[in-house]
C-alpha cells in the first residue's frame, strides 16, 4: 500500500482510539451514576448511607493509587512540601468530600434523570465563583447565557414529576462546592505551577478526603450501621463499585491526556442524554415534556458556554504561536545584523 494509504491508516487509527476512549469513559461514568443509584435508593438495594459508601471509594482510590505511585512507581508522584500540602491540597480535599457526600445523598431522594438536569447549573456556578474570586472577568453576554442556562433548569424542575427540596438542595450544594473545588485548585495548585492527573489527585486527595468524611459518618451513619448491623457488606457489589469508580478516573486520565479537555466536555452531554433515556426507559423514572424542554434550553446555554470558550482558547492560542513567530524572526534579524556588522568589520 502507497504512501497516502498509510497515512489514512494513521488517521483511522487515531479517530478510532479517540471514539474507543469516549467510549470507555460514557460507559463508566454511565455505570458508575446507575450503580450509585441502585445502591443507594430504598426501592432497589436500599442500602441509603452515601458517606459510607463514598468513604468506601476513597478508601478503595486511595490504597490503589498509593500502589501505582509509591510502589509500582507507575506514576511520578508531584514535588510538594508540608506547607504546601496543608494550605493547598487539604482544603481541595475538604471540598471535594462534600461534593462527593452531597451528590451521592441526592440520589436516595432524586431520579438519575433530574440530577442530570440539576448538574447543567456546573458551568453557572463555576463562572460565578470565578468572577466573586476575580479568576473570571464579568463579561455581560456571558451572564446572560449563565441566565438562560439557569432559566432552563428551572423549568426542568418546575416540571419534574418527584420534585424532594430536600434532594434538590443536596444537589445543588454538591454543585457548588464541586465548583469551588474546580476555581480553587486554580487558584492554589494550577497558579503555582502544579498540575495532579487523576492518579496523582487521588494519591494526595482521596486520603484528605477519608479523614474528612470519618467526622460526619462517627455522628450520623456510624450508630445506624452499629445498629442495625449494617456492616455485613456485599464484597462483589462494594469491589466492583468501588473499582467502577477508580476505572473512571483512569478513563479522564486518558480521555483527557489523548484528545482533549473540550471532547471531555462533549462527551458528558451525550452521557447526559443517555443517562435520561435510560433513566426514563429501564429504571421507569418520569420524564416529563416540561423536563425535556427546560433541559434543552439548558443544554444549548452550556453548549454555546463550551463553544465559547473553546474559541478563546483557539484565540489564545493563535496569540501564542503570533508571538513566537515574532519572536523568532526578531532573533534571526538581529543575528543576520551582527553578521553584515562583521563583516563590514573584516572588510575595513
Amino acid at each position: 500500500m502507497g504512501k497516502g494509504g498509510a497515512i489514512s491508516e494513521d488517521v483511522l487509527k487515531k479517530v478510532l482510539l479517540s471514539y474507543a476512549y469516549v467510549a470507555i469513559w460514557i460507559f463508566l461514568s454511565f455505570s458508575v451514576i446507575v450503580y450509585n443509584k441502585f445502591i443507594l435508593d430504598q426501592k432497589m438495594y436500599n442500602w441509603p448511607f452515601p458517606i459510607s459508601l463514598t468513604m468506601i471509594h476513597m478508601a478503595f482510590c486511595s490504597s490503589i493509587a498509593y500502589l501505582l505511585v509509591s510502589v509500582f512507581k507507575v506514576v511520578e508522584p508531584v514535588s510538594m512540601s508540608r506547607e504546601l500540602y496543608l494550605k493547598s491540597v487539604v482544603p481541595i480535599g475538604a471540598l471535594y468530600s462534600l461534593s462527593l457526600w452531597f451528590s451521592n445523598s441526592a440520589y436516595i431522594y432524586l431520579s438519575v434523570s433530574f440530577i442530570q438536569m440539576l448538574k447543567a447549573l456546573m458551568p453557572v456556578s463555576v463562572y460565578l465563583i470565578g468572577v466573586s474570586l476575580k479568576k473570571e472577568k464579568f463579561k455581560s453576554d456571558t451572564m446572560a447565557n449563565m441566565v438562560s442556562i439557569t432559566l432552563g433548569v428551572a423549568i426542568a424542575a418546575y416540571g419534574e414529576a418527584r420534585f424532594n427540596s430536600k434532594g434538590v438542595t443536596l444537589q445543588l450544594l454538591a454543585v457548588a462546592f464541586e465548583a469551588t473545588r474546580l476555581v480553587m485548585i486554580q487558584i492554589l495548585l494550577n497558579s503555582k505551577g502544579i498540575s495532579l492527573n487523576p492518579i496523582t489527585s487521588l494519591y494526595y486527595v482521596a486520603p484528605c478526603c477519608l479523614v474528612f468524611l470519618s467526622v460526619p459518618w462517627l455522628i450520623m451513619e456510624y450508630p445506624v450501621l452499629r445498629d442495625t448491623s449494617s456492616f455485613h457488606l456485599d464484597f462483589l457489589i462494594f469491589g466492583t463499585n468501588s473499582f467502577c469508580a477508580f476505572a473512571l478516573n483512569l478513563a479522564v486520565f486518558l480521555l483527557v491526556g489523548k484528545t482533549s479537555a473540550l471532547t471531555m466536555n462533549v462527551a458528558g452531554v451525550v452521557k447526559d442524554w443517555l443517562l435520561i433515556a435510560f433513566s426514563w426507559s429501564v429504571i421507569k423514572d418520569t420524564v416529563t415534556p416540561i423536563n425535556l424542554f427546560g433541559y434543552g434550553l439548558a443544554f444549548l446555554g452550556v453548549a454555546y458556554y463550551n463553544h465559547s470558550k473553546l474559541q478563546a482558547l483557539k484565540a489564545a492560542e493563535g496569540q501564542r504561536k503570533a508571538q513566537q513567530v515574532e519572536e523568532e524572526a526578531g532573533r534571526l534579524l538581529e543575528e543576520r545584523e551582527e553578521g553584515d556588522e562583521r563583516k563590514n568589520d573584516s572588510q575595513t
